[in-house]
């Protein structure tokens, strides 16, 4: 079976590297020239871990390819997946022009019946958008069948999570069609995944579900951990005896700096934009946006409460991307933290493993350094933002010398709050008490 994926950023990408270690055809198309010719030399355009080995094993073994020419991708594939950008409006609504403009040309190409796909992340509804756009754009009619078969990857474990993922969500009207989405992703039978079929509303809207459950997560134990600071408890406990209740589960409960990235803010405020339109309010995902903003704020006093005034100040800031093991940038809350830091007078010098490069092109005079050492020489604070695990194991004792003043600002709660007091440092984590 021939399949063609359009749009080559994260989603696409890893989706058209993993059906092709499935054993199927695969080519993916974009109109990034650039970006496919760099992907025609294996330059792979974003970090994730092992997907570089894997895109050129598949490509090597000619069971995926590139190009720019989507006429051809769609008149050789039985399949076609849109993995294209749907980006927040003005209004935090998705912005689906990618997705119509595709829709157009998959109506203007096809020759014959396909089964049209949607990875990206859109609205409620959108399947029907897009059957009609592709009705209006035939050339002469053939059948086809819409499916809403919504990502659930994470960056930095994305491969795991396709090849291994909790469950597949096939959302189609057809049997034919949900028997042959059934075929594309049989190696996973193997391993007993769970398959969710249903209708092609109820799986976009699993999608968005998901996404808001989970952010509610992350901004409930950041509000515990607010309240946890001023009665003396440990939120680190905390979540681990809630977490320990096989109904509520450990993750998604890490108190830190708020949540990120390309998925979190964007799909949280889409979906309150979905439910306005509809004339209800979301109270609950509104108040989770709310918290989350507030908590990146929250992160700036207690830097301030922990190095007093910053005018003035070196600051050393570990970490950048919105969390490790990836070089996604979006939305990261070290962008506020530092731009709010800065804004008082601080010097900031920070180190990334990955996200540096995208980095330099917003946040300006920033020093950035090669290492977490490097970050810490001359910093009257260490300031750990993102949690890479190479910042889990720093020679402290090393740290200590090189630092102005040895402060430790932990908004990931990676350290062991009495084993830095007893090393000598003044040290701050989030939702634990204030050790000096």
């Amino acid at each position: 079976m021939n399949i063609c994926v359009i749009g080559v950023g994260y989603v696409g990408l890893v989706t058209g590297a993993c059906f092709a270690e499935f054993g199927i055809k695969v080519t993916c198309v974009d109109n990034d020239l650039a970006k496919i010719a760099g992907l025609k030399q294996g330059k792979i355009p974003i970090y994730e871990p092992g997907l570089e080995e894997l895109v050129a094993k598949n490509v090597r073994e000619n069971r995926l390819q590139f190009t720019e020419d989507l006429e051809e991708a769609v008149k050789h594939s039985l399949v076609i997946f849109i993995a294209v950008g749907t980006p927040p409006d003005r209004q935090g609504r998705a912005d689906l022009q990618y997705v119509r403009a595709v829709a157009e040309a998959i109506g203007r190409t096809m020759d014959g019946y396909k089964i049209i796909v949607t990875k990206s992340t859109v609205p409620v509804g959108t399947g029907k958008v897009i059957a009609d756009i592709v009705r209006q754009h035939q050339k002469k009619k053939h059948a086809f069948d819409i499916v809403s078969n919504p990502e659930f990857l994470r960056e930095g474990s994305a491969i795991e999570d396709f090849l291994r993922p909790n469950r597949v969500v096939i959302g189609a009207e057809s049997d034919q069609a949900v028997a042959i989405m059934k075929d594309l992703y049989s190696p996973l039978y193997l391993i007993e995944t769970p398959f969710v079929i249903t209708g092609v509303e109820t799986a976009e809207m699993i999608k968005y579900a998901s996404n808001a459950f989970l952010a509610t997560k992350i901004s409930f134990i950041n509000e515990m951990a607010n309240i946890c600071e001023r009665v003396g408890a440990d939120v680190q406990q905390v979540a681990k005896g809630m977490g320990l209740d096989q109904r509520i589960g450990p993750k998604f409960l890490h108190a830190g700096p708020g949540f990120g990235g390309s998925c979190f803010p964007k799909d949280t405020q889409a979906i309150v934009q979905l439910a306005k339109a509809l004339d209800y309010d979301f109270e609950i995902v509104q108040a989770v946006l709310r918290v989350n903003q507030r908590q990146r704020q929250r992160m700036v006093d207690k830097i301030v409460r922990a190095v007093g005034s910053p005018r003035g100040k070196r600051l050393g800031v570990l970490g950048l991307t919105f969390k490790p093991n990836t070089d996604d940038i979006r939305d990261a809350p070290a962008f506020f933290i530092i731009k709010k830091l800065q804004a008082l007078g601080a010097r900031v010098q920070a180190y990334d493993p990955a996200g540096m490069p995208e980095a330099q092109k917003i946040l300006k005079q920033v020093d950035f350094k090669n290492d977490a050492y490097e970050v810490g020489e001359g910093a009257e604070a260490l300031i750990l933002i993102t949690e890479w695990n190479q910042f889990r194991n720093i020679d402290w004792p090393r740290m200590k010398k090189l630092l102005q003043r040895p402060v430790v600002v932990d908004l990931r709660n990676v350290y062991d709050p009495v084993r830095m007091q007893r090393q000598g440092f003044q040290y701050y984590g989030v939702g634990r008490p204030a050790l000096e």
